[in-house]
């Protein structure tokens, strides 16, 4: 009996270290690509940051009134090693948006040897679909949302004409950073809900009906969750909670017409 017991363990072990083995390849296939972007990306990083300030620039010229070249701005560090650290996060942050395809078809790789055939075939849509998602969230981050931050931001200067004190904002380097490297991952992220929420459906788990049915839960947990996962800002707080309940009522769609295709396919195989 001890003999079973022990040829079961040993046996079950096997496929585990495989497995281990198997995830620490593609960790490595990751980190090589990140390590690869990330210095691309930090050679480019000063005109990285040049070209994310645009929406700054832009801003500013159309709340204070003043045409683009006659612009007098400028991003401030106060630490002398502020700037280059900033460089080091925005080449990170770079190299995680390039490589985001290399790290979806890892994942795959991983779990397409645990599945049917029919299975790799449904999962290959939604892997092309996770990178554009992913893309589509970062692109509306930088040509929608904060455009409207900065404005917002922008609009509570004051001139001296009122008390005697002008009131204007002293962008810092960092700051600026910060802001726009979170909301570009939190969008890029959260865009991931039809990925995340049509599998569910492909795998029987979740079905349209239910999340049309629960819908007013789905408008208190998305907004719980945009004032959470943004910065403190009223613009991002709303343009995410829309964005991610526009994607919400899309997934039912598209899980409505997967399942109704589905159930197509197996009145077909029966009769």
């Amino acid at each position: 009996m001890a003999e079973i017991e022990h040829d079961e363990v040993e046996a079950s072990r096997a496929p585990l270290i495989e497995h281990l083995v198997e995830l620490r390849s593609r960790l490595v296939v990751i980190m090589g690509f990140l390590l690869v972007g990330f210095i691309g990306c930090f050679i480019f990083s000063e005109t990285l940051y040049q070209w994310l300030l645009l929406p700054y620039r832009d801003a500013a010229s159309i709340v204070r009134g003043v045409p683009v070249e006659e612009l007098d701005l400028t991003a401030n560090f106060f630490a002398p090693l502020e700037f280059f650290f900033v460089r080091l996060k925005l080449s990170l942050v770079g190299a995680v948006i390039i490589i985001f395809p290399v790290i979806a078809w890892q994942i795959y790789g991983f779990v397409a040897p645990g599945l049917y055939k029919n299975e790799r075939g449904a999962f290959a849509p939604f892997l092309a679909m996770s990178p554009v998602l992913f893309g589509l969230g970062v692109s509306f981050v930088y040509f929608f949302v904060l455009p409207m931050v900065m404005r917002f931001s922008l609009g509570q200067e004051q001139s001296a004409e009122l008390v005697g004190t002008r009131i204007e904002l002293l962008l810092n380097v960092s700051d600026y950073m910060n802001l726009i490297t979170t909301l570009m991952l939190v969008f890029g992220i959260s865009f991931q809900m039809p990925v995340f929420l049509m599998l569910l459906a492909k795998a029987g788990i979740l079905k349209a009906k239910t999340l049309l049915k629960g819908w007013r839960f789905a408008v208190v947990g998305i907004a719980l969750f945009a004032a959470f996962a943004t910065p403190p800002d009223p613009i991002s707080q709303i343009m995410l909670g829309g964005a991610l309940m526009l994607l919400y009522f899309i997934s039912i769609g598209g899980m409505h017409l997967m399942q109704s295709s589905d159930d197509r396919a197996d009145d077909t195989q029966e009769d």
